[in-house]
């Protein structure tokens, strides 16, 4: 037992967030390099490892975290700890190949950990999160194989939205969608699976298979997510809802492009996709969640404050500018703009919930289980 008011070491799930943190701001710093504007370090290894990073080492590591917490079984907690491992050595002066290898360790134990999940409950929701995470390992399998970024990435987003789409599916069990739709979910989750693997050789029949999946999990989820009803609502379930209504439109978004343009690998299709899901659709998505997920981690409360609205317009404003007035017209100076106002957004909301942490009274007794 440790009690964190008695001044003892703190337990591993929050030491472990320290890595995941330190991976974000090396993430933002290198879109700023590649998005060549000034950058508070400017390291070429930065602009290479940006989306391994932001992925596997940002997101990978908080879901593996947050799985490792629920199945309250220490073996757990060798996913997110291999992760946070992978992330600092892609940091450090090590061979890329050391942290490769280590976020595809920390991924294969991820599907190791769904596993158990599916021993102790199997129902759809824990399948298309298990999906997300074999398609977490098969991007950290194809980076140690030396598969370049742009080709991994319809494998980044099949893993993150079908973490997403699972969690969201897990939370329906309160308002049940017909047996139709869930079984939509799971059918539109392998598709976008089998679309990653297609894009490898085939990058238009491959783009088109991942579109369908894309507008067709956007569609289900904003037709049937709790979100629709909670959006009509006050204070943090208002924000929640926003922020994921928010999200599911962009991930139609990506879905679009990915119809029209294929699987590219460069060019402003590349750039809408890639950014359409990763900051409208995934960021949102932790906006969002932060307020639940973050103080089961730090056991510390992460009360809503009505400025988290302020960088979560922020966010979607600038995304819509960088897309629309840079993507979609050539403009650099747009997407440079855009970008820059992407990285801000994210920053601010980590301050915001920095603040608010910070200034919650702490619980009179706080005594967590080390793992």
């Amino acid at each position: 037992m440790e009690n964190l008011r008695g001044g003892t070491r703190p337990p591993l799930r929050v030491l472990l967030l320290a890595p995941a943190g330190l991976a974000l701001l090396a993430g933002l710093d290198g879109a700023l390099v590649l998005l060549g504007v000034p950058a508070p370090v400017r390291l070429d290894r930065l602009a290479d490892v940006h989306g391994q990073l932001m992925v596997l080492g940002v997101v990978g590591t908080l879901v593996a975290l947050e799985r490792a917490v629920a199945v309250r079984t220490p073996l757990a907690f060798a996913s997110p700890m291999l992760l946070a491992a992978g992330s600092l050595a892609l940091l450090s002066a090590a061979p890329p190949a050391v942290g490769r290898g280590l976020h595809l360790a920390g991924t294969l134990a991820l599907v190791g950990i769904y596993l158990l999940v599916w021993q102790r409950q199997p129902a759809s929701a824990v399948a298309v999160q298990g999906a997300g995470a074999l398609a977490a390992a098969g991007s950290a399998l194809l980076l140690v194989a030396g598969v370049p970024v742009p080709v991994v990435t319809p494998w980044f987003v099949a893993f993150l939205v079908l973490t997403v789409v699972g969690e969201r599916l897990e939370l329906m069990r309160f308002a049940p969608p017909p047996v139709a739709v869930r079984a939509a979910v799971v059918v539109a989750a392998l598709l976008l699976v089998a679309g990653a693997a297609v894009a490898l050789l085939q990058p238009r029949a491959g783009g088109a298979v991942l579109g369908g999946a894309l507008v067709g999990l956007a569609v289900l989820l904003t037709r049937h997510d709790v979100a629709r009803r909670t959006v009509r609502s006050t204070g943090l379930p208002r924000f929640m809802a926003l922020a994921m209504l928010t999200g599911f439109a962009w991930l139609a978004v990506a879905g679009g492009t990915w119809l029209v343009a294929g699987a590219a690998t460069e060019g402003p299709g590349y750039d809408a996709v890639l950014h359409a899901v990763f900051l409208g659709f995934v960021m949102s998505m932790v906006f969002a969640h932060a307020p639940v997920i973050l103080p089961a981690v730090l056991r510390r409360p992460l009360p809503y404050r009505p400025v988290m609205l302020v960088p979560l317009a922020l966010l979607h404003v600038s995304l819509a500018f960088r897309l629309l007035a840079g993507d979609a017209w050539g403009s650099v100076t747009a997407v440079r703009v855009g970008g820059v106002a992407n990285v801000v957004a994210v920053l601010a909301f980590l301050g915001v919930a920095a603040w608010s942490v910070a200034s919650a009274p702490a619980p009179a007794s706080l005594a967590v289980v080390a793992p």
